[in-house]
C-alpha cells in the first residue's frame, strides 16, 4: 500500500507560508494590520463614540461589521498571512458597505453624523484591506518574477 504526502508538505507550499510571514514582518505589514484593527474596534464603537446609538439598526449593523472587520484584518481569525491576506478582500467589501449602510439599512438612519461617521470609517477600512492585499500580492508577483529569471532557457 502506497501512501501520498498531503500538500501540506509541497516544498512550494512551505516557500508561500514564509513569503507571506515575510510580508507581515515588515514594519508597512505591521502597521496596516494594527490601523485596520484599530479601525475595526471604533467602527463597532463609533454609535455611541459619535452619538447615533439611538438608531438601532446602524448602532447593530456597525457593531457587527467592525467586529468582523477586526476579526479579519487583526489577523485573529488567522495564523498565517495567507489567511489573513485572503480575508484582506472580505475587509474591503466591509468597508464598502459601511459606506453605503447608512441608506441601506431599514429605517430612518440616515443623520448626517451618522453618514459622516460611516463614509470616512468606510473609505479608512476600504483602503486599509486594499493596502493588505496589495502587500501580498506585490511580494507574490516580486517572486513569480525571481522565480522566472532562475528558469533555465532550453
Amino acid at each position: 500500500m502506497t501512501t501520498h504526502p498531503t500538500i501540506e508538505h509541497h516544498p512550494d507550499v512551505a516557500e508561500m507560508r514564509a513569503r507571506f510571514e515575510q510580508a507581515t514582518s515588515t514594519p508597512r505589514g505591521q502597521a496596516v494590520e494594527a490601523l485596520a484593527f484599530l479601525t475595526g474596534v471604533y467602527l463597532a464603537a463609533s454609535p455611541w463614540i459619535a452619538g447615533f446609538s439611538g438608531l438601532t439598526a446602524l448602532a447593530v449593523t456597525n457593531l457587527i461589521l467592525g467586529i468582523a472587520y477586526a476579526l479579519c484584518m487583526g489577523g485573529l481569525l488567522g495564523t498565517a498571512y495567507e489567511r489573513t491576506h485572503a480575508m484582506a478582500w472580505c475587509a474591503v467589501a466591509i468597508g464598502a458597505f459601511t459606506i453605503v449602510s447608512p441608506w441601506l439599512v431599514a429605517g430612518s438612519v440616515d443623520t448626517t453624523r451618522s453618514i459622516w461617521n460611516n463614509v470616512i470609517v468606510g473609505a479608512v477600512a476600504l483602503l486599509l484591506g486594499v493596502a493588505m492585499a496589495a502587500t501580498g500580492e506585490r511580494r507574490a508577483s516580486a517572486a513569480r518574477a525571481r522565480g522566472r529569471r532562475r528558469m533555465p532557457t532550453a
